[in-house]
């Protein structure tokens, strides 16, 4: 396990303005367990609506598995869901999910404007036919991430930074109102991720909230305004400004973050 957990506070009250508001997606005494390693153990953290949250640790400090378990992708050995305080199975409809791009089979058969049309799945069902306004909507998407001439390309020919804008295109689909990515920066372009933060800027200014499992240290504070500190166990969590420091880093990290890499990031000690 981790060291010491650095109970740091959970909502700073900018993002809704009402500070009774349940938050957008809160977990409780999350534990998780792979075999007999634990993965996940006794997690508590709260994403206030209207916020962008950063998940930040170690690898295999259990980042993607504590957004998955959140979504019931894996099973939970103990602890709660709740999105907007509404139980998960009663607010599925208003999350959208980004998996990591190398869990995705690209050799799939598919066009992009395909992709896009899966986040429509709710609204269309099994035998509703696929009508021009829903292509219509799938294009404003993929043009949303600047893929709109990509529309009719198989997903196996697309780049990387490509495929992972077409998944982004198909969670804005949904029109969500929780927005959960696992490391959707990840072997991107430079372009890429510039084209996804703006969208999820965005995002944020229409009044969604934004949870990313996140790894380059060095964007946190320019991408996010919350952020929650994760080895194991819930390190710290809480506003960017207040919460990323030099020492909840390094009791995150175990110490082993060099100190020329966090004097590179220019944070506070404390």
């Amino acid at each position: 396990m981790s060291g010491p957990t650095l109970e740091l506070a959970t909502c700073d009250g900018a993002a809704t303005g009402d500070d009774n508001a349940p938050a957008a997606l809160a977990i409780r005494a999350m534990t998780v367990s792979y075999g007999d390693k634990p993965a996940v153990f006794s997690v508590d953290a709260e994403m206030p609506a209207g916020s962008m949250t950063a998940i930040v640790g170690p690898n295999g400090a259990g980042k993607s598995t504590l957004l998955k378990a959140a979504l019931g992708i894996v099973p939970r050995l103990s602890g709660t869901v709740t999105v907007h305080g509404e139980p998960l199975r009663a607010a599925r409809h208003r999350i959208a999910y980004v998996p990591q791009r190398a869990s995705v089979d690209w050799d799939f058969p598919t066009r992009a404007l395909d992709v896009v049309l899966m986040g429509l799945s709710r609204e269309l069902g099994l035998l509703r036919p696929v009508r021009a306004r829903h292509r219509e909507r799938a294009r404003a998407c993929l043009e949303r991430v600047g893929m709109a001439d990509f529309a009719d390309r198989q997903i196996g020919q697309l780049s990387g930074g490509q495929q992972q804008r077409v998944f982004l295109a198909r969670a804005l689909a949904q029109d969500a109102d929780l927005y959960l990515l696992d490391e959707p920066f990840a072997g991107v372009d430079a372009a890429t991720e510039r084209t996804i933060i703006d969208v999820l800027k965005s995002l944020k200014a229409e009044g969604r909230t934004v949870v990313c499992v996140h790894h380059d240290l060095a964007t946190v504070a320019a991408y996010f305004d919350r952020v929650l500190l994760i080895n194991l166990r819930k390190i710290a969590e809480g506003p960017v400004a207040t919460t990323f420091t030099a020492a909840t880093l390094q009791a995150t990290y175990g110490g082993r973050l060099a100190g020329a890499h966090i004097d590179q990031l220019k944070l506070p000690a404390a």
